[in-house]
């Protein structure tokens, strides 16, 4: 079987909509390493976009979804319950920083988790309005592409979308937005679009994913929750790509000095297999009637298999710990480049969700170009990066924390390469 063979069935089998980055195709993976059907070898920096903390076919969770196989696949836990589903909601409960008691319920994707966030947050307040923030990713449903702050592409061509949803501006230095910038941006949406007494919820990532990487800095953390307070808001944090370990912390919220009431996750907490979750403060949690919440496959027992081993794997490996020490290397391997590379304008990390910013050094303009040329030539030497930001010009590193030492020291010096030949 050959790529370019798989490459022509897939234009006729399947929609020009979903778009596919890479030309090959995967047989097999091992931790950070992936192989092609022609036994091509890649070093995965992208981890299926931060599903693969634990990395590819972790033992542990191979050998707790094959238990899982031989008990039974499916009951929908709505209809016949089961006691992994309980038991990984206790865990999560014990972990998840918001204030008091907290509960957590299932879904499949990420996009459901926000959905269900926004409906958990309008039946609990009784108010329709939701603000994110522009550079947010919060999914492709019709209530996510209307929270996610970024049109190309995920939004051409798709509306009208849900009403009620309102975009502030995100603090960015390196783009001229700052703290106090994007309060007033909020401010003004209080006076031109809807009253604070009509908001159900403020939602943001801690650090944007899709956006770029970009870190919320401390003080405008502290605002949020403090006008959330003043107004009888709920303060939702999307964990979706930061959670499980990646920023350091097992939640980024965790490197504030804040709680907020809500708080979504999905890609690692299964370490491949589709699961979900919705944590909060178990008020605002149980406000929702029974069967307001839910879904066919919402807590699929093989998915609450693997997230019960992620979450011993992240504990018995100590990949908090391993996050920061990843980190710290990446962003030492890339300020060293930054010297012989002037497209390099910013630097971003927080634990291993690094990323950096490339602008054309004589415009000062974005460079999606040269983004694309350093992902070029960095695939050709046998790494795979991924780009994101609203100008297409960041790079995010996406490892699997379980990477051997090794083989991260090789990545890292095809990286050097690509940055600065």
């Amino acid at each position: 079987m050959k790529n370019n063979e798989l490459h022509q069935r897939r234009l006729q089998a399947t929609p020009r909509g979903i778009g596919v980055m890479c030309g090959f195709y995967a047989e097999k993976a091992e931790n950070a390493t992936l192989w092609d059907v022609e036994g091509n070898e890649v070093i995965d920096f992208a981890a299926g976009i931060a599903v693969l903390n634990t990395g590819h076919r972790h033992p542990k969770i191979v050998a707790a979804v094959e238990k899982q196989l031989q008990a039974f696949t499916h009951t929908a836990y709505q209809i016949v319950p089961y006691e992994s589903y309980v038991s990984l909601a206790e865990r999560i409960n014990e972990r998840v920083p918001v204030d008091g008691p907290a509960k957590t319920a299932f879904f499949s994707t990420g996009a459901e988790a926000l959905e269900n966030a926004v409906k958990i947050a309008r039946a609990y307040t009784k108010r329709p309005g939701v603000i994110t923030f522009g550079g947010g990713f919060h999914g492709r449903t019709y209530m996510t592409m209307a929270l996610t702050g970024k049109v190309a592409p995920y939004k051409i061509g798709f509306g009208p979308f849900p009403g009620s949803i309102f975009h502030a501006q995100f603090p960015n230095a390196l783009h001229g937005v700052s703290t106090a910038d994007a309060l007033k941006s909020l401010d003004r949406i209080f006076k031109a679009d809807i009253a604070p007494d009509q908001v159900a919820a403020i939602l943001l990532e801690p650090v944007q994913g899709e956006g770029g990487f970009n870190i919320a800095p401390d003080d405008f953390m502290q605002a949020l929750r403090k006008l959330c307070d003043t107004h009888g808001i709920l303060l939702i944090t999307d964990e979706v790509q930061s959670g499980f370990a990646r920023t350091g912390k097992l939640f980024a919220v965790e490197h504030y000095s804040v709680k907020p009431d809500l708080i979504t996750m999905a890609k690692s907490l299964a370490g491949g297999l589709p699961l979900s979750a919705v944590a909060g403060r178990a008020e605002v949690m149980d406000a929702p009637a029974p069967g307001g919440l839910g879904g066919t496959y919402a807590g699929n027992p093989l998915a609450v298999a693997a997230a019960h081993a992620v979450m011993d794997v992240i504990d018995e490996e100590n990949l908090c710990e391993r996050a920061n020490h990843l980190g710290k290397h990446l962003v030492e391997v890339l300020t060293k480049a930054k010297a012989d590379c002037p497209y390099i304008a910013d630097i971003r990390a927080q634990g291993s969700m690094v990323a950096v910013e490339f602008n054309d050094p004589q415009s000062g303009e974005p460079s999606a170009e040269f983004t694309k040329q350093v992902q070029d030539k960095a695939l050709a030497a046998g790494l795979l990066l991924l780009s994101c930001g609203v100008y297409g010009n960041v790079i995010r590193f996406l490892y699997p924390l379980t990477i051997p030492e090794v083989q991260f020291r090789k990545a890292l010096d095809i990286l050097y390469q690509s940055l600065t030949h």
